[in-house]
């Protein structure tokens, strides 16, 4: 029977894992600030943006997000280069010739790709949406403004049975237009509020100008009418002026209390908010699985050597993230679920994982 205790073997495959995987980041991450840098130059020549900014709000924070976007890319392609190293210098056939079962030669991976699928959950939900705060807002500033500061017929509901309209708002103004406050009480309605502008002030304090109030009181209808009015209301701009960006910003708290409020809300267009929590965890598996496929297609020497391994491995790690663009384009559009955009990669791939295994070298 075999013992699964870690061993020198298992810490010398985990050293080549994790130190393969940190050497294809800084050498594909140094390759794409290269390009980016080149893409951006006239926007960073500007006079009123500084190095500080272009170094510290900048790619300070744009290096840990591409990285990290871009995880299951640089794990595969860290398994794919080491392994067929070593099955190229016959080592992995040295352990196999020694009694190690494949399935026991496949721990450190394991515990190589839980440490990275760790490291990345954490990233991903905690550490790098606040600084992609500072990223966006920089790219917002001096490189394209993707912000969204105007909405059209928006329809919400503040509280249970308060449902508020606005024909318009403008955020630079922080001024609504024809807005309107509607209270049901048990599909009846009971009050309804109409302003020819509201003002957003803080946190929701609201000032609503050249308004009238009508209270329903069975056959009876009181009115009430006035210049300004302070009031307050639990919805903020943000809540309907959805930027593409703004999911990335979220921690992944942050991001599961938005999208249930704003589906309480009646707010549909939170799929990308949606795919991104859910993409958020798919990626924990999505190490795993491409880790396995990487050490069973690597693992045997085979007459045209570590190229062809790196060749087809590069082929398969492109067209897992191509999938992964295309579910989400589907999911984006209302063809599929968020949740299922976000799997249906891992179960494809999973299939894949389950047949190189099995074909893989014992």
């Amino acid at each position: 029977m075999e013992k699964y205790g870690l061993k020198r073997i298992d810490w010398y495959i985990i050293k080549q894992f994790l130190g393969t995987y940190i050497f294809a980041i800084l050498v594909i991450i140094s390759i794409s600030v290269v390009f980016d840098i080149n893409e951006k130059i006239d926007k960073f020549l500007k006079p009123e943006v500084s190095l500080k900014e272009i170094v510290f709000d900048y790619y300070m924070n744009f290096i840990p997000y591409f990285a990290n976007l871009f995880s299951p890319l640089f794990t595969f392609i860290a398994v794919i280069f080491f392994t067929s190293r070593l099955a190229d210098k016959s080592e992995i056939i040295a352990m196999l010739a020694s009694g190690m079962s494949f399935r026991r030669l496949m721990l450190p991976y394991g515990v190589s790709a839980v440490i990275i699928a760790l490291a990345t959950f954490v990233l991903n939900a905690f550490i790098i949406p606040p600084a992609n705060i500072t990223r966006i807002d920089f790219q917002n500033k001096y490189i394209r403004n993707k912000a969204v500061d105007y909405a059209r017929n928006v329809q919400l509901e503040v509280e249970p049975g308060i449902i508020a309209y606005f024909d318009r708002y403008d955020d630079k103004s922080r001024m609504g237009y024809r807005f309107s406050l509607e209270h049901f009480d048990e599909k009846q309605l009971v009050s309804r509020l109409t302003a020819a502008q509201i003002k957003y002030d803080t946190l929701y304090q609201w000032t609503v100008i050249d308004y009238m109030i009508r209270d329903f009181d069975g056959m009876r209808e009181h009115i009430s009418s006035g210049s300004r009015k302070d009031t307050t209301l639990t919805i903020i701009p943000s809540d309907f002026l959805i930027s593409v960006n703004d999911c990335e910003t979220m921690t992944t708290p942050q991001l599961a209390t938005y999208i249930n409020r704003q589906k309480k809300r009646g707010i549909g267009n939170i799929q990308t908010f949606e795919i991104e929590y859910h993409k958020r965890y798919a990626a924990i598996m999505a190490a795993f699985i491409l880790t396995s496929i990487g050490a069973s297609l690597s693992s045997r020497k085979i007459k045209g050597g570590m190229g062809l391994n790196i060749g087809i491995g590069m082929g398969l790690s492109f067209s897992y993230i191509l999938f992964t663009t295309v579910t989400s384009t589907f999911a984006v559009n209302g063809y599929v679920s968020p949740m299922i955009a976000s799997w249906i990669p891992n179960i494809l791939y999973t299939f894949i994982a389950i047949y190189l295994y099995q074909k893989a070298p014992r």
